[in-house]
């Protein structure tokens, strides 16, 4: 039960967010195909990585990197950032305009994360936030991103 309870939690979360991108791909905002924002989501999860960094986490080849990486910046989602220490590297940094697209989802998970801690007790959200951080730090090694560079989730904004 608790695999099924988990999965329809996820799905929920996945199928969201692709009703709220359909609903752009219609008013003609959005212009990330579904390979460019499986690469946006993984460089923000990365934190400004370098190109190299990106290739080696997605399992791609330098080139092959370079080639997404410039068509990114070319759609404006990403900024190229010489690096202070070393002249020869950049380093890969998420631009508004996707902060503003992701936040299609993320304010979704902020809004769910509001209807938990209101619904339960700070006792119940304890716990949840305890298990999501052993999930996190110890039960998924194949994912291994830096603790220091996780992205902060958004905040919500106050609603009127």
């Amino acid at each position: 039960m608790l695999k099924h309870a988990f999965f329809n939690v996820y799905t929920k979360f996945k199928l969201h967010f692709y009703q709220e991108i359909f609903l752009r791909f219609q008013n003609r905002e959005a212009s990330l195909t579904t390979v460019e924002t499986f690469c946006m989501e993984s460089i923000l999860a990365l934190g400004s990585p370098t190109v190299n960094e990106f290739a080696s986490f997605m399992r791609i080849s330098p080139p092959n990197a370079a080639y997404k990486v410039n068509s990114l910046v070319k759609k404006g989602y990403i900024n190229k950032v010489q690096s202070p220490d070393d002249r020869r590297e950049y380093h890969l940094e998420v631009t508004q305009k996707y902060l503003d697209y992701y936040n299609i989802s993320a304010a979704y998970m902020v809004e769910v994360m509001d209807r938990i801690a209101a619904r339960f007790s700070p006792e119940d959200c304890a716990k949840l936030e305890e298990m999501l951080t052993i999930v996190n730090q110890e039960l998924m090694p194949e994912v291994d991103i830096p603790e220091a560079r996780m992205p902060e989730p958004p905040k919500q904004e106050p609603q009127a």
